[in-house]
């Protein structure tokens, strides 16, 4: 299982460039990202976020290092939202949570999902974030945030997760939320 990681891995990196392939044709990528931020910040709709769970993957963590872990995220954010005229999610979010080590670890970034619809009021989505994040191990110095994100929608409810990769005992961990929009 280990040597599909790095397929995955670069299947996730490649994902905001095929995201932005069909608009790098008619511009390039920076004026679209910068295009599409504008305008989901002038956006009248909001979003709330609660983290319900962050799962260590147990194939790079001890059983030792696992029960010292949080695995319970508290925590909230906001977000502004909107769909565009393709019917893809964009959001730029603020977000805090309790962290592996029970930390508060301050998220925030724009978060991008190409949408698609199985059903009338169900919808799938897959996409990618960017953004910083501070956290205590790291003394609180900005980090930079680069995932994958994917959901499974009704209504106005989202499950949404994100897998942050890493190495042996570090990363390696999905990270999911709530996600309700405010209308």
């Amino acid at each position: 299982m280990k040597r599909l990681y790095p397929a995955i891995t670069l299947t996730a990196l490649l994902l905001p460039s095929a995201a932005l392939a069909d608009e790098a044709k008619t511009g390039n990528a920076w004026s679209y990202l910068k295009d599409a931020i504008s305008q989901t910040w002038a956006a009248d709709d909001y979003e709330l976020f609660v983290p319900v769970n962050t799962w260590h993957n147990r194939n790079y963590y001890s059983s030792e290092k696992i029960d010292q872990y949080n695995e319970q995220p508290w925590g909230l954010g906001i977000g502004k939202y909107q769909f565009d005229s393709d019917g893809d999610w964009h959001s730029i979010y603020v977000m805090a949570f309790s962290d592996s080590h029970q930390n508060l670890q301050p998220v925030a970034g724009y978060g991008f999902q190409k949408i698609w619809h199985p059903g009338d009021e169900f919808r799938v989505g897959a996409g990618y974030t960017l953004g910083l994040t501070l956290r205590e191990d790291f003394n609180y110095v900005p980090l930079p945030v680069i995932a994958p994100i994917a959901s499974v929608e009704y209504k106005q409810l989202a499950l949404q997760s994100t897998y942050i990769f890493g190495g042996e005992g570090n990363g390696n961990i999905l990270f999911t939320w709530l996600r309700w929009q405010l209308k």
